[in-house]
């Protein structure tokens, strides 16, 4: 029997190598959401075209990756401007927080303005870079860069008309800034229907992101795209970013993969009434709440009630508003008894008003991101999504809800949110369009009966859990909302005045029957009590009659006794005499 041949070391190799994928090696750029879109960065010892439009944040973001990169990760970078001098781009990125001065005193950072001027370029013989490569090579050594920024190449080739010359310098540049070694980025102005005005470099550079500045229903926004990535995977889709006091922050993602994972643990809806509607424990730690309603039918205050029990716990509340400021919020709710404050000067209620108008859907996306991310909060509270529809952008606010609510899921975060609905109650449906994509959809509506406006609670649908079938009238008191059970009177569902009528009348039939029971109740008492003194004077005389029995008959008894005596001693008597007078019998 032949032994089985162990495998060769190089077949394992082999099956290991085909494992094994080599990655393209990336320099971090430090702005938040670039690198997770980039899969890790920009690619490293290569040149990456930034272009876009005027406004769009080009300089601003190659200026971030020459100071993350010297701050965070101690790569020194060497900024060379055509078109600001060196003393604008410290003034201008300053307010962000990036104090160049500090980082040129430690050589971390050297910026370099050349000043180019169109009306003095002649194209005379050879055109060459040659002086710049010059220029840019002793930056880079004096530091020892690692990163290097041009800003923009329109201004280096303006007065280059030739295309084939402008093409070979552009591929020599490029050529060039790989052979140093160093990662560039090289910013370019959008041209008409190419992304560069030569429409050159793209093709050249090995990575091309495009920056947008857009407006649309009187709001702008800014995005970004990753045109091109030679040799690694990245995001294709645009993606929302932000310009603010801490720099450029990107939204990483534009629909996240139904993968998170869901809680089990339940909390409370800050109304015990509603608690017992949704099996007695509440929402789901982690999941979507929609309260819908018309106007005027308590969402806000349903939403109050659910910040305020979170805070009770203990737990981080953001609360966004969209049509009333913290105050006024803060203030209609404390005529219920839901007292905000508090929570918020303990630093456990956050409110960020603002209108829709203010920016763009994306970029309130992207804010939202920002600021949920900052504060870490357990709750949040969008009042209301339906403020966003403006026009016939109801699929961009949908698509911008439904990003958000895959946010929130992905961090276990509980989002409640309110929308206002047509007036027509029998429309079970919300602005927004989000509703099947929620997990518990509380609809608050209005009962309007005897020339009254009632309120009405029901739960169309609740995810995961048992839940109240029924509608239960809504109120709202000095101590909070309160849910009672509706009257259900021979009309049908009765409310307000025509419940407390209903009710009275109710009360008022119950009374008379209760007091005719209380009636047949004495009559009874009172015949029971005249039978049981009948019987009591029955046995009276039956005990009477039984004595006067007992006394005869002993009577009797007696006599009988005494006339048995009588005989007995008269018979003793007899038999005496006749042995007196006759001797002889006496003496046999």
């Amino acid at each position: 029997m032949k032994k089985s041949k162990p495998k060769s070391k190089s077949l394992t190799k082999n099956k290991s190598r085909r494992h094994f994928r080599p990655q393209l090696p990336k320099s971090p750029t430090g702005i938040q959401g670039l690198d997770e879109i980039t899969a890790g960065g920009l690619p490293k010892g290569r040149p990456t075209l930034v272009c876009g439009g005027a406004g769009c944040g080009k300089t601003l973001l190659a200026m971030e990756f020459l100071v993350r990169g010297a701050t965070q990760f101690h790569e020194p970078g060497v900024f060379m401007a055509f078109e600001e001098t060196a003393k604008d781009l410290t003034q201008n990125v300053a307010s962000l927080g990036f104090d160049l001065n500090d980082l040129i005193a430690r050589k971390r950072i050297l910026l370099d303005f050349v000043y180019v001027e169109r009306s003095e370029i002649e194209e005379t013989g050879e055109y060459d870079l040659e002086g710049l490569f010059i220029r840019l090579g002793q930056a880079i050594d004096s530091i020892g860069a690692k990163r290097v920024v041009l800003d923009t190449i329109e201004s280096l080739f303006a007065g280059l008309p030739n295309p084939l010359i402008l093409r070979a310098e552009l591929r020599r540049l490029f050529r060039w800034l790989k052979d140093k070694g160093v990662t560039a980025i090289i910013t370019a102005e959008r041209g008409e229907g190419t992304l560069t005005r030569q429409g050159l470099e793209e093709y050249v550079s090995d990575c091309v992101i495009v920056l947008d500045h857009r407006v649309s229903e009187q709001t702008s926004s800014r995005r970004l795209r990753v045109v091109k990535y030679r040799g690694s995977t990245h995001g294709t889709n645009e993606y929302p970013f932000l310009i603010d006091e801490n720099g450029i922050s990107v939204l990483p993602v534009t629909s996240l993969a139904l993968q998170h994972i869901v809680s089990s643990e339940r909390v409370s809806t800050g109304v015990a009434r509603l608690d017992a509607m949704l099996g007695g424990k509440g929402y789901f730690r982690g999941s979507s709440v929609l309260v819908s309603g018309t106007a005027g039918t308590g969402k806000s205050s349903v939403a109050a009630h659910f910040a305020d029990a979170a805070c009770r716990r203990g737990e981080r509340v953001l609360y966004f508003a969209f049509e009333e400021s913290p105050s006024q919020i803060m203030r209609n709710m404390r005529s219920i008894g839901i007292h905000l404050q508090q929570w918020v000067n303990k630093g456990l209620l956050q409110f960020h008003a603002q209108r829709p108008s203010f920016a763009g859907l994306e970029t309130h996306l992207a804010m939202q991101h920002k600021v949920i991310n900052a504060f870490k909060p357990q709750a949040v509270v969008l009042d209301p999504l339906n403020s966003f529809i403006v026009g016939d952008n109801e699929i961009g606010v949908q698509s911008m809800l439904t990003r958000l609510l895959d946010f929130l899921k992905t961090k276990q975060i509980t989002g409640l949110f309110t929308s206002l609905i047509s007036s027509d109650p029998t429309l079970e449906q919300s602005d927004s369009s989000i509703s099947s994509q929620i997990d518990t959809w509380l609809s608050l509506r209005a009962l309007d009966s005897g020339g009254e406006r009632n309120r009405g609670l029901a739960v169309l649908k609740s995810r995961g859990m048992a839940h109240s079938n029924q509608i239960r009238e809504f109120l709202l008191t000095d101590h909070g909302v309160e849910l009672r059970d509706v009257y259900v009177g021979a009309s049908g569902v009765l409310t307000g005045s025509a419940r407390l009528t209903q009710e009275a009348q109710d009360q008022a039939v119950q009374m008379l029957q209760k007091q005719e029971i209380e009636r047949r109740q004495i009559e009874l008492k009172r015949t029971h009590q005249a039978l049981e003194a009948h019987i009591a004077a029955l046995n009276a005389e039956f005990e009477t009659k039984k004595t006067d029995s007992l006394r005869i008959t002993g009577q009797e008894q007696a006599q009988g006794a005494q006339l048995a005596q009588g005989r007995l001693e008269m018979g003793v008597s007899r038999e005496e005499d006749a042995t007196a007078k006759n001797p002889k019998r006496r003496a046999k």
